[in-house]
């Protein structure tokens, strides 16, 4: 196994205004946007400070038939994308869309944990070491990856055998259960615990990294978005905000004081 593998290395947002989604989190998180592609297909990729962190795709009338919201989804990088799949089948997991191939990208498949809540496997070309890892607290980049689980020790389990991640701490939260802190060899990744009932379906929610806390929820209101929770403290020092984009996908804000 990889220094990479159980990585978290790219996050992708689906949204029916895909130029909306753009100014919202220009405003809210100072991304850019680079267009990448060819004459087939453009992708709208996500900077900061000129380091790409994941991208925008369209919510189509098919993705809806399904059943699909407007979301985020975290990728994690695995040594073979297909050992993966077949892995996360022999643990309970599901496959939702099977392993295929982006040219010059790499090959990637959408799996479910055995609860249902859906990320990303993917093996990229070039290998992922060809991109910096940002440090936890690089403003615009990933910062912390929650699982609102439908059994946080069992899914725990789940993905301690599929990436590698071990628990590293956890906080007991009374009538709302555990609080699993889980990491690998780049420290602290994230967090697990059961979902709320009022919570329709297991899901995993981004916490992207801001400079304040305060003043980029404020920044989520004027640009249209909705606050969910927070700001507030949490333990370990940093401070957060839940959040809702103006076209119904969730995500999180995150002031890593390290």
């Amino acid at each position: 196994m990889s220094d990479d593998h159980g990585r978290f290395i790219w996050y992708e947002l689906m949204v029916p205004d895909v130029e909306a989604a753009k100014r919202f989190y220009g405003e809210v998180l100072g991304w850019t946007t680079q267009e990448v592609g060819g004459s087939h297909m453009t992708y709208a990729m996500f900077e900061a400070n000129g380091a790409g962190v994941g991208g925008v795709i369209p919510l189509t009338a098919e993705f809806k038939a399904q059943g699909i919201p407007p979301n985020w989804t975290a990728y994690v990088c695995v040594d073979d994308c297909d050992a993966a799949v077949r892995k996360a089948e022999s643990l309970g997991g599901k496959v939702m869309r099977a392993a295929r191939d982006i040219p010059g990208i790499g090959r990637l498949a959408v799996i479910a944990d055995p609860h249902g809540a859906v990320i990303i496997v993917m093996k990229p070309i070039p290998p992922s070491e060809a991109r910096p890892r940002a440090p936890r607290g690089t403003v615009g980049h990933g910062g912390w990856h929650e699982l609102y689980a439908g059994d946080a020790a069992a899914d725990l389990a789940f993905y301690r055998e599929l990436f590698g991640w071990k628990e590293t701490a956890r906080h007991d939260m009374g009538p709302m259960g555990t609080y699993h802190i889980f990491g690998n060899a780049d420290g602290d990744l994230g967090g697990m615990m059961n979902k709320p009932p009022q919570m329709p379906a297991p899901a995993w929610q981004i916490y992207f990294e801001v400079a304040d806390a305060d003043a980029a929820a404020e920044r989520v209101k004027k640009a249209g978005g909705a606050l969910a929770m927070g700001p507030m403290d949490v333990p370990g020092g940093s401070r957060v905000a839940q959040a809702i984009d103006p076209q119904g996908a969730h995500f999180a804000i995150v002031w890593s004081k390290v």
